[in-house]
Parts: C-alpha cells; structure tokens; sequence
C-alpha cells in the first residue's frame, strides 16, 4: 500500500504545479455552465408538463457537473500511460517491485484530484454568488452534504475503475483515439452529462440504471439536491462499493491477461 499512496502523493503535488491552465479550464466551464443553464431555462419556460427535477435543481447540477468535471469525464487521459502500451515502454513498468494495476490507479485518481481541487473552489464560490436564475442553491441538510461528499467520493473511485479498462483496451486495439470515443461516448452519455437521466425517456432511463455510469455523477449530484432521499442515497452508496469492487477485480483479472499477451520490441 505504501508504494501506491506514495505515488498518489507525487502525483498530487505535479499535477497542483499546473495553476495557469487550471485558470484556463475555469473559464471555459464557466462558459459550459452559462450556455448549459441557458438551453435547460429556454425548454423549462416552454414545457407544459411537470419534469422530475426542477429548474432550481438542474442548475445546481449543471454547477456541480462542471465543478467537478475531473471527477466525472471519460474522456480526461493520461497519454504517458497510452505512450508506454503503444511503444513498448511497457517493460519498464514492469520492472517495479508492484502491481501495475495499483499503480497506475494510484496516478489516475491523483490526476483527476489535482485538476479537481485546483478549479472546483472558484466555480463553486462564483455560483454560490450569482443571481437568479444562475445561482446555486445548498443542500436541504447536513446529512444530505455529508451523504454527498461520500457518493462523490466513491463515485471518482468508481469512474477511475472504468477508465482502467480504456487503458488496458488499447493492449488489443493500440488505438488510444478508438477507446477514448467508445468509453467516452457512452459513458459520458448513460453518467447524465448530456442530459440528466430523469429527463431521459423511460426505456433508456431502464438501460442507464443498468450500467455503472450514473453512479459517478448523475447518483452524486442528484444526492446533493436532495432529488435523491437520504435513505435512497445510503442504498446508492452500498451499490456504488458493489460496482466498484466488481469493476476493480475484473480490472485485475483482464490487466493481468493483457501483460501476459504483451510483446515487447519484438520479443
């Protein structure tokens, strides 16, 4: 273990150096976030039915989303790690006296907390601070706050488990742009990123509680809310350690098949 949160540490204070960029991710989800909000006020003043969550909550999830968008996007890589499967460079990973998988965990997860912590606090601050309709609201309690930040949380571990199967997809396909899209694609639409889930129709709201996407952003951010009760989010907390034990042993087991299929300079 004290390898892989020795790592995660290193990692950490790397990626924190990157301040100037962090400000350039601000604005443009600042950007995101108005124009976002702007298309969800022109369908709600025009709709005729009541939808399962309000305006006041769909800006308060659209804030969240591109707070915490590092948590949350498939499609956010690490082409060092793309760079050592496609040109053989895999051999000097091998060489560590520890589990790749673990390793490489260890690096994702501190990535995506660097860039998180460095632009989630401006985003926040400024949306707390807007007017009406733009601003964001607080949780309804407490418990609901602390039943957040546990769901979101769990719901980054969950979502660095399914970016390791992109990395290790690309072992067959040595395709690091075929994996991104397809990952990127799907996981990003059934997590509610491109629209929120409880707006989705019903046969496709079925497929997306399905899969494991919806409980990286769509879960946590519906908890913050309050549109998820407490006692239905402690439920969706138990499910989210389920998927992600199930996701991180069969990230394993396929990790594993893939170093031994590997062929490195020509031998």
């Amino acid at each position: 273990m004290k390898p892989y949160v020795s790592v995660l540490k290193l990692r950490l204070l790397n990626g924190m150096q990157y301040r100037s960029a962090a400000l350039a991710g601000v604005a443009t989800q600042f950007f995101w976030g108005f124009m976002y909000i702007m298309i969800f006020e022109a369908f709600y003043s025009q709709t005729v039915q009541n939808q399962p969550l309000s305006l006041k909550e769909i800006i308060t999830y659209l804030w969240l989303q591109q707070s915490f968008l590092a948590f949350i996007m498939l499609w956010f890589r690490d082409n060092e790690l793309f760079d050592l499967i496609t040109t053989g460079n895999i051999a000097y990973e091998l060489c560590r006296p520890c589990e790749i998988y673990g390793f490489w965990y260890s690096k994702l997860l501190a990535q995506r907390l660097s860039s998180a912590i460095l632009r989630c606090f401006p985003i926040l601050l400024v949306a707390f601070l807007l007017p009406q309709p733009y601003k964001m609201t607080l949780p309804p309690s407490v418990l609901t706050f602390v039943l957040f930040l546990f769901a979101l949380i769990f719901g980054l571990l969950l979502l660095v488990s399914i970016s390791m199967f992109i990395y290790i997809s690309v072992f067959v396909t040595m395709s690091p742009i075929g994996s991104l899209l397809l990952f990127g694609v799907i996981g990003e639409f059934f997590s509610g990123l491109t629209i929120p889930i409880p707006l989705m129709p019903a046969w496709l709201q079925t497929f997306a509680y399905f899969l494991p996407f919806r409980w990286t952003a769509d879960f946590p951010f519906r908890v913050y809310s309050g549109n998820i009760p407490q006692n239905e989010a402690l439920i969706g907390i138990v499910v989210q350690i389920v998927w992600l034990c199930l996701l991180v042993w069969l990230g394993r087991i396929a990790f594993n098949k893939a170093l031994r299929r590997v062929v490195v300079q020509g031998g």
